[in-house]
């Protein structure tokens, strides 16, 4: 069972670093929104901050993280390497870095198993895929702007891909994927754990309107606890063994999700929410030129 100091626990990856157990996600915020939602949760007490190149926001993360006052190294920052980026992966961290107003980032991870064409985003690389992506992640330690390497959106197919190549010479510390009671990927976490890579969840909340906010036995569970349903998400996904990167941009619900110290699920809510048999997903894989997700890990 986990601790019930959630908010200073930490995971230890398989590279000696601690990741913190949750963290606020920045994917979906709206434009001018992202700044001051940072700044308030690292005043907060977060101290784990997550976005991508992607996002658009990363200018946004860095002057939120300048405006808290905490300073840089007490804070872990993960970002993330753009599909079109994959053949530009220096072009791409320097970028990032550059954006953010920061000399390095504690995690930085491919995004997506898609190698895009830049001029064409509807294309995959028919040259390209993230092997060779991770032949050039795997510099970017010893360069000191980047502290540890992972990946995103990974499936067991991929990760044995990845890690059976005889160029893959450090495992990735970290898979960031969906995980929430209604897309749990038992078999992905599994296998992710027994390869010595922390999973992080991203859209650990359902996400806006998420149909979790509808399901009984969420509902009765935490009005049993006297918490709130996205309180009782966050605890599951800890007290599970994962990183958490719940996304909001309101003062109070930031400040909510990370009141989750002095008290536990225990093993039978636990099982409760593992039980729940719903299924869906928040982030699909249609807008990509590659299928990604296979279904395979539940």
């Amino acid at each position: 069972m986990a601790s019930t100091k959630a908010t200073s626990k930490t995971y230890t990856l398989n590279t000696g670093a601690k990741i913190p157990a949750i963290g606020l996600g920045t994917w979906q915020s709206k434009p001018h929104e992202v700044e001051k939602a940072v700044e308030i949760a690292l005043r907060r007490g977060y101290r784990h901050i997550d976005t991508a190149l992607a996002y658009g926001n990363e200018e946004e993360v860095g002057r939120g993280i300048k405006n808290s006052g905490v300073p840089r190294e007490e804070i872990w920052l993960t970002t993330k390497l753009d599909n079109p980026w994959h053949k530009r992966v220096q072009e791409g961290i320097d970028s990032s870095l550059k954006s953010l107003g920061t000399d390095y980032v504690d995690l930085y991870l491919i995004h997506w198993p898609s190698s895009t064409d830049p001029s064409d985003l509807k294309k995959h690389h028919p040259d390209w895929d993230y092997i060779k992506t991770w032949q050039e992640m795997q510099k970017l330690p010893a360069t000191g702007k980047v502290r540890n390497i992972g990946v995103s959106n990974f499936g067991i197919t991929h990760l044995e891909k990845l890690l059976n190549d005889p160029s893959c010479k450090i495992v990735p510390a970290v898979n960031q994927i969906e995980i929430h009671p209604n897309n749990p990927s038992p078999k992905l976490v599994e296998y992710n754990t027994s390869k010595g890579i922390h999973s992080t969840g991203y859209s650990c909340l359902g996400s806006t309107n998420s149909p979790l906010y509808s399901n009984e036995t969420l509902l009765t569970l935490a009005k049993a606890k006297g918490k709130t349903p996205q309180q009782v998400l966050l605890a599951w996904g800890i007290q599970k063994g994962w990183s958490v990167i719940p996304k909001s941009v309101n003062k109070e619900r930031i400040e909510t999700n990370f009141e989750l110290d002095g008290w536990d699920l225990t093993e039978d809510e636990l099982k409760k929410l593992d039980s729940m048999p719903e299924r869906f997903k928040v982030c699909g894989d249609a807008w990509l030129p590659v299928k990604v997700f296979f279904g395979d890990d539940e």
